[in-house]
């Protein structure tokens, strides 16, 4: 099997409680139904500083990440498979797979 590290970009998350309520209970619901495949339920993450080979700023990157997950699965379409569903989705964001590249 391998790990996939899955980042979320581009959703407008809502900072009130019961939105942000609503949405962890969405997760932790998926998060169950994909059991044991989710490897890191991760974290939201908020960029803080950005380095470049010349340079660091306080801005963040383009195309920030707003989150991340470690899955577990057979291929990259199964990883995409275990998250046809994620809850991010339906709040508009984009969920992007990646995986180790060749060293």
């Amino acid at each position: 099997m391998a790990r996939y590290l899955v980042t979320y970009h581009g959703s407008e998350m809502s900072h009130e409680p019961e939105a942000m309520a609503q949405a962890r209970n969405a997760f932790m619901a998926w998060a169950q139904k994909v059991g044991p495949a989710l490897v890191e339920t991760g974290a939201p993450v908020v960029a803080v500083r950005t380095i470049s080979g010349s340079s660091a700023s306080a801005r963040p990157a383009e195309g920030p990440v707003q989150g991340w997950s470690v899955v577990e699965a057979e291929s990259q379409e199964a990883a995409a498979e275990l998250l046809a569903d994620h809850p991010f989705l339906n709040r508009g964001g984009t969920l992007q797979i990646n995986e180790p590249a060749p060293i």
